[in-house]
């Protein structure tokens, strides 16, 4: 017998239409996950479902499900038409300014009495009827929906106070004494404890106006919330200049293929992830990396798709396309972030899930017990209404996805891709950080870095002899040696009878003159000492951790070169950040303990935290053993053998310049290879986690605050409509605060 768990799944995310508050939300994800073998999440901030399904159910079995619990749903398509319920937002924007132009009327009327002229409440009437049924139709339309599938949400509560301020008034009007003309009352902030004299046309249109109010600020702020993922989004450019039998074809860019060659203008955007096989230019990655200042590149450099080219013209062969670019797997990555749920919002579905029969239940309550100690009905009418309109759980539902949205959507800008909520509980508990070296902490390739002369020679002279002799040499050390010397001294000379001896070192003929380069060793073998002055070089330089190269031209010494793997120039401040945060830094590494000391002294690591002479499969014993002393441990690397070691730690920041192994195994990637970044993905998770931590309180507090109120009779329903709507705009707008994050000037 074959189970769902054994067999292979699918994921798909459907935009869905028609929800209103989280209560719809947990609706649909019920409905969903009780399809066999089916995991469903649904995200009322981002309006979409992200399902995971067997092998043999269809996409349409899915879109079924939602339709049957009264909702919209759209599977993924390839054009560019709008998700399930954007179209509604303009007609949102007309039925608030309908909601508006009736609706102030009937409230300046009751609140006015001065102004109430004969048969005012009758004209007030007509006003109100056409914004509780026409304006206010969306809410009863869902709540309609609902009630026939068996359930309850926030349009629920509002549908039920709207229409029973509706129709006590129409009542009051018809058979009471409140249709008489010449009638007159005053606005009250609590209910108003007369007889049936009175009418609530303005709770009913002001409850309706603003939450149409309220849902349309909030539409604005979650589209406002999401802008930074679009942006990320509309970033790939639309064609591209093809070279296809020797002439520029302009194409669209999904006609692409692998290891074509494209042509880049100045100021285009490049197409896709590629190496410049002709021009140089400066590339401007900031939309991509975060990094502000545009990039040299020439042949043999990797460029990314997406970003702009500002210099010359270049001529790039591409090298990923489609879903397997940078671009598109950050996007992936972001999307994936906003659909998931911290832990701290399952506990507000779980809540907001029985909220609503809850708050229906306590309405009754407090219209029973009102009417038990003998108020008069309209007042108990009017606090049950008050309970219901004050307690939509709208803002519980918004608390953690829009600060989901701007979060991840922020860091995304800043080169700093989150995978999942969960991500940032971690963030708050790690105290211990470990940093790869090679390539995290350093350039991850050796540098020339010390220069010393014998007596008599010349500086450029020893750059020059040396260059040209190391030219001829594959070796990492002559390739830095080759670099530095170019640098000073130009284009370098061609040698004859060039040797290379394994592991030594190189000799050659420049000029007539014989030169050796390579290691102490291989110039004591030609009968070359080392001056004394040169010694004491030479041993400072090792103590130092450097790799030294000795010099010799025809049977004399004539100076040192001095190479190491440099220390990144952020790498110092970003080690005092992560310590500012209030985590201890610790240097893993696999060279040998007086290279790693010494790179630990430049950064600001202390000597005992730095673990040197590890081998690879030995990196994720350092993590388990710093775990196993107590530590909640983050690691940063970039390099295959670093993934288990990320994998294993309990927030893994993946340098995204490193290997796919790397970035596949972290919990955060750093577009950037700059540790800087590190500090400030730290800082932005813990930003974000206490934006919605501070959101979800105020919910909380807000409904703690209100509904008691409300069932107490202190509390004009109009007014509980109004501190509603604005409750749930607050959460939105505190969580775009988080736009304004701003990375760790360097």
């Amino acid at each position: 017998m074959t189970t769902t768990e054994s067999r292979p799944h699918e994921r798909v995310e459907l935009a869905i239409g028609g929800m209103t508050c989280a209560s719809c939300a947990n609706r649909i994800e019920r409905k969903l996950n009780k399809l066999d073998g089916v995991t469903a999440s649904v995200n009322y901030a981002t309006e979409k479902a992200s399902v995971e399904f067997p092998v043999g159910l269809r996409v349409q079995d899915l879109v079924s499900a939602v339709e049957a619990a009264g909702y919209e749903a759209t599977p993924p398509s390839t054009d560019d038409s709008p998700p399930a319920g954007t179209e509604h937002g303009g007609d949102l924007g007309l039925r608030l300014s309908i909601a508006v132009a009736l609706g102030l009327p009937v409230v300046v009327l009751s609140m006015v009495p001065v102004l109430q002229f004969p048969a005012w409440q009758w004209f007030s009437l007509a006003l109100a009827s056409t914004v509780v049924w026409v304006c206010g139709w969306p809410f009863h339309r869902v709540a309609a929906v609902n009630l026939r599938h068996g359930a309850s949400t926030m349009d629920t509560l509002v549908s039920m106070g709207v229409v029973v301020s509706y129709l006590w008034s129409l009542y009051a009007l018809v058979f009471g004494g409140a249709g008489m003309i010449g009638m007159t009352h005053e606005f009250s902030f609590v209910p108003r404890p007369s007889a049936t004299t009175d009418v609530y046309l303005e709770v009913a249109v002001g409850v309706t106006a603003f939450l149409l109010l309220g849902r349309w600020l909030e539409a604005r702020s979650k589209r406002s919330a999401g802008a930074a993922l679009r942006a990320l989004l509309a970033l790939g450019a639309k064609d591209v200049a093809v070279l296809r039998d020797g002439r520029e074809a302009r194409v669209p860019v999904a006609s692409l293929r692998v290891d074509e060659l494209f042509v880049v203008r100045p100021g285009e955007r490049i197409a896709t992830d590629g190496v410049v096989v002709e021009g140089g230019s400066a590339v401007d990655s900031s939309m991509v990396t975060g990094e502000s200042v545009p990039v040299e590149v020439g042949v043999g450099d990797a460029v990314v798709g997406g970003t702009v080219n500002v210099g010359g013209r270049l001529v790039v062969r591409a090298a990923k396309i489609g879903a397997d670019t940078q671009l598109a797997r950050m996007a992936s990555l972001v999307e994936q972030a906003q659909a998931g749920k911290a832990e701290v919002q399952r506990l507000a579905d779980r809540v907001s899930a029985v909220f609503v029969p809850v708050v229906l239940g306590l309405a009754v309550l407090t219209l029973g017990t009102w009417l038990l100690l003998g108020r008069p009905v309209e007042f108990a009418v009017t606090a049950a209404v008050a309970v219901l309109v004050i307690a939509c759980p709208c803002a519980l539902g918004l608390a953690t996805p829009t600060a989901l949205l701007v979060g991840t959507g922020r860091g995304a800008q800043l080169g700093i891709l989150v995978k999942g909520p969960e991500v940032l509980e971690s963030t708050r508990r790690v105290d211990t950080v470990v940093l790869d070296k090679t390539g995290t902490v350093t350039e991850g390739r050796l540098a020339l870095v010390d220069v010393v002369t014998a007596d008599g020679v010349e500086r450029a002279d020893l750059l020059r002899v040396a260059g040209a002799a190391e030219d001829g040499s594959e070796h990492p050390i002559a390739a830095a040696i080759v670099r530095g010397a170019g640098a000073e001294v130009g284009e370098l000379p061609g040698v004859t009878d060039f040797r290379n001896r394994e592991g030594l070192g190189v000799t050659a003929e420049l000029d007539g003159r014989a030169v050796v380069v390579g290691r102490p060793r291989l110039l004591a073998e030609h009968g070359v000492e080392l001056p004394d002055g040169l010694r004491a070089a030479l041993a400072e330089s090792e103590r130092a951790g450097r790799t030294v190269v000795a010099v010799a031209v025809d049977g004399k010494a004539h100076g040192l070169l001095a190479v190491t793997d440099v220390v990144k120039p952020t790498s110092a401040a970003a080690v005092r950040q992560l310590r500012a945060l209030g985590l201890r830094p610790v240097l893993l590494t696999g060279d040998n303990a007086v290279v790693a000391r010494a790179v630990a002294a430049q950064v600001g690591i202390d000597a005992a935290d730095v673990v040197a002479e590890v081998l690879p499969a030995e990196k994720v014993d350092a993590v388990r053993d710093l775990q196993a002393r107590g530590r909640v441990v983050a690691m940063v690397g970039d390099g295959v053998n670093d993934a288990p070691a990320l994998a294993a730690a309990d927030l893994g920041l993946a340098m995204g310049t490193g290997s796919d192994a790397a970035i596949e195994a972290g919990d955060l990637t750093l577009v950037r290879g700059d540790l800087l970044v590190a500090a400030d993905a730290i800082r932005l998770s813990r930003r974000t986690l206490a934006v919605i931590r501070g959101n979800l309180f105020w919910a909380f507090a807000y409904n703690v605050a209100g509904l008691p109120l409300a069932a107490l009779g202190l509390l004009n329903p109009m007014l509980a409509g109004a501190a509603m709507a604005f409750s749930s705009v607050f959460v939105v707008t505190n969580s775009l605060r988080l736009k304004r994050f701003r990375p760790t000037a360097t």
